[in-house]
């Protein structure tokens, strides 16, 4: 019965796994096509899409392509078994964020889109920095006695330098292929000057800390309860 439900769960993954790729390879071709046809600048007052818009969902998928096979890459190279239900969450992650946040612009239309998102990551994030400190104990890597206080903190540490790096490569996009992934450009084409430029940036970071914050109390509570018993 247990190898029966594993099984399926192995199988949940990996048609998740086989759908978020073909939907992201599709986001690609369309994508180019669109960069083809795109005007390289936007009729003023019009709120048209032009080139670079596209240049950074291409770039998004493409990245999106890349990433969703770490895991994998991951257990076969350390032969570590990530949790099913932490790559199905993750593929989830990329989906909301690569193709329905660029792809058809959730991150315009839908109303804190991106704080959402970044609070699924900060928790995610978070949630990966306990599993790998687990990981690191069982292969003898790490002291098995670290303390839960030790714990807690890798993991919110963990996750607060994973959204930092994040934001790094936002302002790099931004400033090398003139996209607008910091979103220091407004829909109607108004460009944020000042504090209001750095609004998007500093409100991921925050909510990254909060959701980071936590997992990590959470996580703190659990190791310290089953230590006590």
């Amino acid at each position: 019965m247990n190898k029966e439900s594993f099984r399926k769960k192995r199988n949940w993954k990996k048609i998740i796994g086989i759908l978020l790729f073909v939907i992201l390879v599709m986001s690609v071709i369309f994508t180019i096509i669109r960069i083809a046809q795109a005007p390289s600048e936007s009729p003023i007052g019009s709120h048209e899409k032009v080139k670079s818009d596209y240049v950074l969902t291409l770039l998004q998928c493409i990245l999106g392509v890349i990433v969703m096979f770490i895991p994998t890459l991951a257990e076969r190279k350390w032969s570590i078994d990530i949790p099913n239900n932490m790559e199905i969450a993750y593929f989830i992650f990329l989906y909301c964020a690569i193709y329905l946040g660029e792809v058809h612009d959730f991150y315009y239309l839908i109303p804190h889109w991106d704080i959402v998102l970044h609070a699924f990551s900060g928790a995610m994030l978070g949630a990966l920095g306990f599993f790998l400190v687990k990981y690191f104990s069982d292969a003898e890597i790490l002291d098995t006695n670290l303390s839960p206080f030790f714990i807690a903190f890798f993991a919110f540490c963990f996750a607060l330098a994973s959204g930092a790096a994040w934001e790094i490569y936002e302002f790099l996009a931004d400033f090398i292929l003139k996209t607008n992934m910091q979103k220091f450009i407004l829909a109607n084409g108004t460009v944020l000057q000042g504090q209001e430029a750095l609004l998007d940036t500093m409100e991921d970071l925050i909510v990254d800390s909060i959701s980071a914050l936590t997992i990590s109390a959470i996580g703190y509570v659990s190791i310290k309860k089953r230590k006590n018993s």
